[in-house]
Order: C-alpha cells, then structure tokens, then sequence
C-alpha cells in the first residue's frame, strides 16, 4: 500500500465545491472516479480542506491510499486522462503513510480578485469580481493589516461551521493593483494557518467596506475584540477566491 499525495488545481466555478454532495456535482466526486479508473477500483480522496462551490485552486492538497504499479511521479498523468478540462493533478508523490493532507496543515494561502470598473469586462468576469466606484489601495492595505496576528474571527464565520474553536492566525494580508485604461485590478493574499467557512471572504469585503467609507475603521477593530456578525462587511463571491498553496513545512512534491 502507497499514499499517494496529489497537488491539484481547478476551475471552481462548474462544481458545487470540493465535498461530495447529493444535488451537484464536485471536484472530489470528479477526482475519486477517475481514481477509480485508474485503479480498478474505489479509494477515498482527502483534501486539505473543502473549498465552497465556484471557489478555484491552484494549490489544492490531496491524497489517497492505494495498492497500485503506477509509480508515484506518474499518477499525475493517469489521473489527468480522465479527468475534465476543468480540473488537473499539476504534481504527484509519494507521502508519507502518517500523512494528513488536512490536520498536517500548517499555512494556507488564499487570493481574492476584484476589478473597479463602471462597467463589466467579460475577460476578466470568471475569476475577479466587478465593483463600482474605487477604493484607495493605501487605505487597503491599513485596514487588512488589522487582520494580522492572532484573533477570534467568530464574527468572520458563517453560519454551519463545525470548528471546535474560532481563534486562528493570520500571517499577512496583502493587497497589489494593477491600474489600467479601463480598470484597476485588485488582488488580496491572506496567509495563515487555518481559515473558518466563508473567512476569507468575509474579511475581503469588510476592507473594502471600510476603505469605501461604509463601515468605519473603529468597527472593524472592534470585530475582532467583541465578535459580532453586524460589525463585519458582506461576504464577497465565491468566484473571486483561489486557494493558491498549503505549506506543511517539508517539499511534499519535492
């Protein structure tokens, strides 16, 4: 028997998430039956953590336990012969038989795109998310350093979360623009080690919130010492996230 580990990618948005569901289709559903046809029969796949429907990876973690000849480096490509379009093992290795894609975690890391713009841009639709008006990138990147260090996000969690505890770290909370003609793209990067459901969205859109003068400043640091839901700015879309890495800090694919 071999554990196989598996670095994953895909485009969220045709998929109801990475957790099997009975009413839609998903990239675990997708992943295990070709599992299935590689191995001739079925293998659980793990994931290093569910991502919600319309949410995309570059970094995804995965990993199954088989008996099978085909050499680590290579499931990769027999996976991918039967996989969509929409979904690709970038990388594949042998893990070790102790592994745990999910508890074994120790940094995740997620990006979140916007585009300011009056008017949509059809490009760019499928992975940022279109907002009217402006933000002042200064202003930004203030408030998403309020964010940094440890803290109960309870106020940051949507409603049917199983996790035991509300309390996480977050490394760092980044925010880049790229100013063109027409628009000015924005993209957040929130490291830490380990995000409660809907988190990062929901923090993505209380800084833009409070840095297009919605929600006050004061309020935002108040969200973190007295959790409270109405103190906290919308969820943005699923279609702006990306997983973009987990860090298990050793080279799992080498």
């Amino acid at each position: 028997m071999m554990k196989y580990a598996l670095l994953v990618g895909y485009d969220g948005g045709n998929y109801g998430g990475w957790q099997f569901q009975n009413n839609a289709v998903t990239v675990q559903q997708k992943i295990e039956e070709a599992v299935c046809k590689v191995l001739g029969y079925r293998a659980a796949v793990h994931a290093s953590g569910r991502t919600d429907g319309g949410v995309h990876a570059e970094g995804q973690v995965c990993c199954f336990t088989a008996e099978s000849s085909v050499p680590p480096e290579k499931m990769a490509d027999a996976l991918n012969f039967y996989l969509p379009e929409d979904i690709s093992v970038i990388k594949s290795a042998a893990a070790p038989d102790d592994f745990d894609c999910c508890r074994n975690a120790k940094r995740k890391t997620y990006r979140y795109r916007v585009y300011f713009s009056p008017r949509r841009i059809p490009t760019l639709d499928r992975y940022y998310v279109n907002m009217k008006g402006g933000a002042d990138i200064g202003v930004l990147r203030d408030i998403c350093n309020i964010f940094v260090g440890e803290h109960d996000f309870a106020a940051y969690c949507a409603s049917g979360s199983s996790a035991k505890t509300t309390v996480r770290t977050v490394y760092s909370f980044t925010v880049s623009a790229d100013v063109r003609e027409n628009y000015t793209a924005v993209e957040f990067y929130v490291c830490g080690n380990g995000f409660l459901y809907n988190m990062v969205r929901t923090m993505v859109g209380t800084a833009l919130n409070c840095a297009m003068g919605v929600i006050p400043r004061g309020r935002v640091e108040e969200s973190l010492s007295s959790p409270s839901r109405n103190s906290v700015g919308k969820t943005m879309p699923a279609k702006g996230l990306t997983l973009v890495s987990v860090d298990y800090g050793f080279p799992l694919f080498g």
